[in-house]
């Protein structure tokens, strides 16, 4: 790196290093898109005086969070544990074997915003060190514990406490949170939630609650009229910092919106909301044009908020000179009224800096002005067309192009979500492309233990960079077994299913603990037996098992792990995967509720758990085989598969085997025309030949619901 602190990889060779020269280490944990990594590299970390502090007393870290999340999960606990804080950066402080005793996110350069200078900071830890190090290593001890104790369950309830009263708890928990003014839960700053969404989107879709479609409708229309989403270019931002939406973090996810995209093809499957569907679109737009490879398929990470250290989300914000030097007059009275763009704006570092965000619509618009409405619809496409243009000529932030297993396997599941519900043939191939790529670049041989392993990284921003293997993590297995059942669903190609039963077959292997249930978010070798050991050498306390139930700030991965295990159990028939999802399950029962919607997506695989997963099985070509496909399509309903076959391929060896017992023996394959089948429970509906009685058996399911 260009700073002058002799910089360590998280290895043995520093941790060697600080064991021989018996030094505190520092470690830096930040990400390529967070701000204030940025602002403390430039403050602190370039300053010599710094520097030279670090390198005298310290083995210094460096971490990437999106690369080793699994370092930097435990190193949050820890310090949360010890200050209440966490965040990017993460500054933490350990022992020679990597045991934290202090810590911190963001330090100033010297005494301001309450907080303690960085130097003052570094003597201070330094000194402590020397001269108190019982005290130290007592503390490192305690901070250990509260580890160890964080998210790992040693037993459940029992089965029959798996039960609707679980997911009841968690979306009354969301429904309280609700701010009814604004949309979304709690207060500033606030996050999308995408699966307290979806949980409280499926429970609407059998109830009919109209408490339940407010909270949702609200949300998502408050978050897309908001300055958390990018007006121009499409696609949401990581957070807002107030409680209205209005200004944003400015960084941009993968991960947000890939499950953002899913909330807004349900909602429109929910409630035929034609502005939520044009949302939906919106985000593939922003998604196709910056956070794709479009050559060879696959998904980016992120992309910044910044282009440099002196600005602010300069890239995204407008003064009125701006817009009115982008636009014609009668553009810019019409931009400058939809999207409240005025000479005082709302960004502190540049007061004339606005955050764009729809304040009127077209009909006050038409009524203020007197113009009619069709003009304004005109007037406002095009200035929205020459300020995207007009901002694509500034410095614009870094994409940071790493292709990370677990988060395009997210955005391949929403793709393939969309493209269903919406009708989009080149979102879906592009899913495809990029999961075919997934596979071919991602899948390793796993040794005696795994024989189908996952990479985590499948390629880096900087193809001249050293590569480095970091094995797969639970995410990885379990979005990516979704990803593949997802992608057999739409295509009806038994490669995919075959994959994903692989893949869920070595995650079993190398996560789960066959003596307490559950999935480590980190390979064992010795799973299988209960030891929770890593596979490597300890290092720090990576060695501290770890079964993550909680949302933050992707779905969980053992309730992924969990719906992943019952999806295939639905195609197979095999008692192991539901018996393991089931373990799974019953470890966290008495807690979810306390988490509140924070267990959402446990809220959504107890669904799974406890109604049987149904499958539509189409099979024919023509129109009404369309018509079918498309009509079941339009409903919302999150444990039901819609396939389609071609007739003349329906023998036992292309389908799974729960598919390949019925299927093939149905005398309606021998009448010549389409039909739809409805299986659930591992039991089909005899089949139906019409749209109208295809809904008629889909309603009265819904009903019993």
């Amino acid at each position: 790196m260009h700073q002058p602190i002799q910089w360590h990889e998280w290895g043995d060779e520093a941790f060697a290093a600080a064991k021989r020269e018996n030094k505190p280490m520092l470690l830096d944990i930040g990400a390529v898109w967070c701000h204030w990594c940025h602002v403390m590299d430039r403050e602190s970390y370039d300053d010599p005086e710094v520097a030279k502090i670090v390198n005298e007393h310290f083995i210094a870290v460096k971490v990437d969070r999106d690369e080793r999340p699994d370092i930097d999960i435990r190193y949050q606990v820890a310090v949360s544990a010890l200050t209440g804080q966490g965040g990017w950066p993460l500054t933490a402080f350990l022992t020679p074997d990597g045991k934290p005793f202090y810590g911190g996110t963001y330090f100033p350069p010297d005494d301001r915003y309450s907080r303690p200078s960085f130097k003052r900071v570094l003597l201070s830890i330094a000194n402590a060190y020397r001269e108190k190090n019982g005290d130290v290593m007592e503390q490192a001890q305690m901070v250990e514990s509260a580890v160890s104790r964080a998210e790992s369950f040693a037993g459940g309830r029992e089965a029959d406490d798996i039960s609707p009263s679980i997911v009841e708890a968690v979306v009354a928990s969301a429904v309280k949170m609700f701010d009814p003014a604004n949309g979304g839960f709690g207060h500033a700053p606030k996050f999308p939630h995408s699966s307290a969404l979806d949980l409280v989107m499926s429970q609407f879709a059998r109830s009919g609650d109209e408490e339940l479609r407010t909270v949702f409708v609200t949300t998502l229309e408050k978050m897309a009229w908001g300055g958390v989403y990018d007006q121009l270019a499409g696609g949401f931002h990581r957070y807002s910092v107030d409680e209205h939406w209005g200004v944003p973090h400015f960084e941009k996810m993968s991960y947000d919106n890939s499950e953002l995209l899913k909330n807004y093809v349900h909602a429109y499957q929910a409630t035929g909301n034609g502005f939520l569907a044009d949302v939906a679109r919106d985000i593939i737009r922003w998604m196709d044009e910056w956070l794709s490879d479009r050559d060879r398929g696959g998904f980016y990470a992120s992309q910044d908020a910044d282009y440099s250290m002196d600005d602010d989300g300069d890239y995204f914000t407008w003064t009125l000179d701006e817009t009115r030097a982008a636009l014609t007059e009668d553009e810019a009275s019409v931009a400058c009224l939809h999207y409240d763009i005025s000479e005082i704006g709302q960004m502190h570092h540049n007061p004339a800096k606005n955050v764009l965000h729809v304040r009127a619509g077209v009909d006050e618009i038409s009524k203020r002005l007197g113009f009619a409405e069709a003009r304004v619809r005109d007037l406002l496409a095009s200035a929205k067309t020459k300020m995207y243009i007009a901002r694509k000529q500034r410095p614009t932030p870094y994409v940071d192009k790493t292709v990370y297993t677990g988060w395009n396997a997210m955005c391949i599941s929403a793709y393939l979500e969309a493209a269903k519900v919406l009708g989009l043939e080149p979102v879906r191939s592009f899913a495809l492309l990029s999961l075919d790529r997934l596979l071919a670049e991602g899948l390793t041989d796993g040794g005696a233990l795994i024989r189908t392993a996952l990479r985590h990284v499948i390629a880096y921003s900087d193809p001249a960079a050293a590569r480095l293997e970091t094995k797969g993590m639970l995410d990885d297995y379990a979005f990516t077994v979704i990803a593949c059942l997802d992608a057999y669903e739409c295509t009806a190609d038994l490669r995919y299913f075959n994959s994903a039963r692989a893949i869920a077959d070595a995650m079993i292997a190398g996560f789960y603990d066959e003596q307490n249930g559950g999935f480590f978010d980190t390979r064992r070798e010795s799973s299988r037996s209960g030891n929770p050991m890593a596979d490597s050498a300890p290092n720090g306390i990576l060695d501290t098992p770890r079964k993550p139930f909680q949302d933050s700030p992707t779905p969980a991965g053992n309730s992924v792990a969990g719906i992943a295990l019952l999806r295939l159990q639905a195609y197979t028939n095999e008692a192991s995967y539901r018996e393991r999802a089931q373990r799974t399950l019953e470890l966290y029962a008495g807690a979810a509720p306390q988490h509140g919607m924070f267990a959402a997506t446990y809220g959504l695989a107890v669904e799974y758990f406890l109604r049987p997963h149904t499958q539509i099985v189409i099979v024919g070509k023509d129109i009404s085989a369309d018509e079918m496909r498309r009509a079941a399509s339009r409903r919302l309903s999150l444990n039901t598969a819609i396939i389609r076959l071609d007739a003349d391929l329906v023998v036992a060896p292309n389908l799974p085997p729960a598919l390949a017992e019925t299927i093939p023996l149905l005398p309606a394959l021998r009448e010549g025309r389409s039909f739809a089948v409805v299986c659930s429970g591992f039991a089909c509906q005899p089949p139906v030949f019409s749209v109208e009685a295809l809904l008629k058996i889909l309603e009265a399911q819904q009903r019993a619901a």
